[in-house]
């Protein structure tokens, strides 16, 4: 599940850097510009690409959300003390016997 929603965050990122390069800028700062050309009417080109970024970022939150709640949830990856100290005491497996020993004055 885990592998599916990386999947998913990491194709929408690029998907919404794509869209929010293409568009035209309009401050003229720092934008990349734009060319008089386009698929369609610059005014129809802006608005699909508007209505298509403000869907991948609504997108992008969501899966953000989805990520975080099941990086909360999920106990698979917890720490080694967590799972310690999940874990009850192992009672010991091989406990020798006890071993005669030889009195110490020799007479047994």
């Amino acid at each position: 599940m885990e592998t599916i929603l990386l999947t998913i965050h990491l194709i929408v990122a690029i998907a919404m850097v794509t869209t929010i390069l293409l568009q035209r800028s309009e401050g003229g700062a720092l934008g990349i510009g734009g060319g008089a050309g386009g698929m369609m009417t610059a005014r129809g080109a802006g608005d699909m690409l508007s209505k298509t970024t403000k869907w991948l970022a609504i997108i992008f939150l969501a899966n953000s959300l989805l990520l975080g709640w099941y990086a909360a949830n999920n106990n698979e990856n917890a720490s080694v003390i967590e799972q310690a100290a999940e874990q009850e005491p192992a009672a010991p497996e091989n406990v020798l016997p006890e071993v005669p020993t030889v009195p110490e004055d020799g007479q047994g």
